[in-house]
């Protein structure tokens, strides 16, 4: 536990306080499941850009990079470059569109939800299959956020692992399960502002107290040459590899289809709003990014003793131990715990919105009430996270390699789908689903035989996108008023760049 534990303990209650307040305040605010799955689309530019990005980068962003960085140095720096091109091309291509159509194809909720709208799929095979692979990869990246809770509270308190992930789990599964999409959006906000403040000013101090730039840059050149070198791997001293780097920066591959981001997109209040959000996002991502890369390096120069395998992703809390003091590392130290928040809270709601629309009311209760849709969602919530919970018992589990195994599987699954579905009308229903099935099941048999060192999300992209050109162009052309809603969308899209 850290020596001034109480001190950060009240910092942690303070803030926790807050969030479960907005929670409570939103209760009696959320009166249809449109307001608890994507708040009624009336999110403005500035929120609707820091809860993307929140929401995006997750604990990963404060444990796993900065980890990652910590014992591979510059190498980390291919990963966050991989990820500030997707941030921006997700953003520019992406959101607009997706805004627009996801309204025009009868008020779409769901990422599933607009695949059988988009494509006029009455079985619902789509929506369904598309559902079943949220709950697998959102089980095992809710799974990485409490695996991060743990960790933190771990390091910080001294707290028994499990008793440690059990209390960050009952936190976030609180204000998800009374506030929903607007509470999260609201929390996701604050949280995004605390990340950014924690991100910035630990490797600034730490800099300050080693002696200047100059002075820290040769320290890290004394440990080992290579953390500086972004074209070598830190560990082994060996030159990174052409596979290597493609699949650090295929990163970026995964943007496309992660649905707890691409659901901002759909909230924001009006299309106009996006181009300034993207340039907030922006901003958010690059700095952010960049401060991570710079907490490991700084990290192997300020910390007096080495952090040893999973240990090195705790770079971030014991450095905070050590620049600050009492109350003031309480609240840093509330910037992991908020990006784990946002998260593991944007996650839930998403797996939750899976089962109430695309499973419930899709194959069960076609005339379910909004109530009752609510309620589903808010139970679902639960079920999901006993499950995470469950999955994240291993205290040796590296948040980073969890987060990109369940970033691969939505990225290939979801991503080539969205862009030829936003993008080509040719797509048919037929290609779609053979879209989300090669690419859902190609991350999951890859990971498991690892071939040739290669990033899944590479073979399962490229994969699903072959195979919903074929099976498009081997099946019958979209119906007719399939074709009319894509043409009105790209009027609507004209419309509004113009």
């Amino acid at each position: 536990m850290f020596s001034n534990g109480i001190e950060i303990l009240g910092a942690f209650i303070l803030y926790l306080g807050l969030m479960v307040v907005i929670g409570f305040v939103y209760y009696n605010k959320t009166n249809t499941v449109s307001d608890y799955i994507l708040g009624n689309r009336g999110l403005n530019r500035y929120v609707a850009a820091l809860s993307a990005e929140a929401s995006d980068m997750s604990g990963w962003l404060l444990i796993g990079l900065p980890g990652l960085a910590y014992l591979s140095g510059m190498q980390a720096g291919w990963v966050a470059l991989g990820l500030i091109i997707g941030t921006f091309l997700n953003w520019k291509f992406v959101a607009k569109r997706l805004r627009i159509y996801t309204q025009q194809a009868n008020d779409s909720l769901t990422l599933p939800d607009f695949f059988r709208n988009r494509f006029n799929d009455r079985s619902g095979l789509i929506s369904s299959i598309a559902a079943a692979f949220i709950l697998i990869f959102f089980l095992i990246y809710t799974s990485a956020q409490f695996v991060a809770s743990g960790k933190l509270f771990n390091t910080v308190f001294g707290i028994d692992y499990t008793v440690a992930l059990l209390i960050g789990s009952l936190i976030v599964v609180s204000y998800t399960f009374t506030g929903g999409f607007k509470a999260v959006c609201l929390t996701d906000f604050i949280q995004g502002t605390l990340m950014l403040f924690a991100l910035v000013m630990v490797p600034l101090f730490a800099v300050f107290l080693i002696g200047g730039p100059v002075t820290t840059v040769s320290g890290i050149e004394e440990i080992n040459p290579a953390l500086l070198d972004p074209f070598t791997d830190a560990q082994t001293g060996d030159p990174l590899t052409f596979v290597a780097i493609i699949s650090m920066l295929a990163w970026a591959l995964g943007y496309f289809g992660q649905p707890h981001i691409l659901v901002r997109f759909m909230a924001i209040k009006r299309p106009e709003e996006i181009g300034e959000a993207r340039s907030i996002a922006m901003v958010w991502v690059i700095i952010s990014l960049c401060a991570a890369v710079a907490i490991g390096l700084i990290g192997r120069v300020f910390l007096s003793q080495p952090l040893v395998g999973p240990d090195a992703e705790t770079v971030f809390m014991v450095m905070t131990s050590e620049v600050f003091f009492s109350f003031v590392a309480g609240i840093v130290l509330c910037g992991i715990l908020a990006a784990i928040m946002s998260t593991a809270s944007s996650q839930l709601l998403v797996s939750a919105s899976a089962v109430s629309q695309d499973l419930y009311k899709s194959f069960f209760r076609k005339g379910a009430s909004d109530r009752e849709l609510i309620w589903v969602s808010r139970f679902s919530v639960l079920i999901v996270a006993v499950f995470a919970i469950l999955l994240g018992l291993d205290p040796e589990s590296s948040v980073f390699n969890i987060v990109s195994y369940a970033w691969a599987g939505f990225g290939a699954a979801f991503g080539p789908v969205l862009l030829m579905g936003l993008f080509w009308k040719r797509t048919t229903r037929q290609g779609a689903l053979a879209g989300v099935i090669v690419g859902g099941l190609t991350v999951l048999i890859w990971k498991q035989f690892g071939f040739f060192g290669l990033y899944e999300i590479i073979p399962g992209f490229v994969l699903s996108l072959i195979a919903i050109y074929a099976v498009s162009m081997l099946t019958p052309e979209p119906e007719p008023e399939i074709i009319s809603m894509f043409e009105q969308t790209e009027e609507e899209v004209r419309k509004v760049n113009n």
